[in-house]
């Protein structure tokens, strides 16, 4: 199987696309990144914004339509959620390697 070309999604970047399974604005992105890390990743505003931009000239973002003229609501592209599920694989099949390697004797 051919790895994707932009994993391994760093941790933000992987926050930020799991955030945006479903569209939201910035403020919302922070508080579901937080949540989803059990608080072990808070994001200040310029990071966020940031890696939004970034998100966006790759194409795994876009914008969303939004009734708030004053809020940019942001969702996950198709791109995005290939990128964010072959990396959720990559993840799980380490996390396996792992649980292999200890249950088989090999780690000392």
């Amino acid at each position: 199987m051919k790895r994707h070309p932009l994993l391994p999604l760093t941790e933000t970047t992987y926050y930020v696309l799991l955030a945006l399974l479903q569209p939201a604005h910035g403020y919302l992105i922070m508080s579901r990144v937080e949540e989803a890390s059990l608080g072990q990743v808070r994001m200040a505003p310029g990071t966020l914004y940031g890696a939004l931009d970034n998100l966006l000239k790759q194409g795994l973002i876009e914008r969303a339509p939004s009734e708030d003229a004053r809020r940019k609501v942001y969702r996950i592209t198709k791109s995005g959620f290939e990128a964010l599920s072959a990396d959720t694989q990559r993840m799980a099949h380490l996390i396996n390697a792992f649980t292999n390697a200890t249950q088989t004797g090999d780690a000392s």
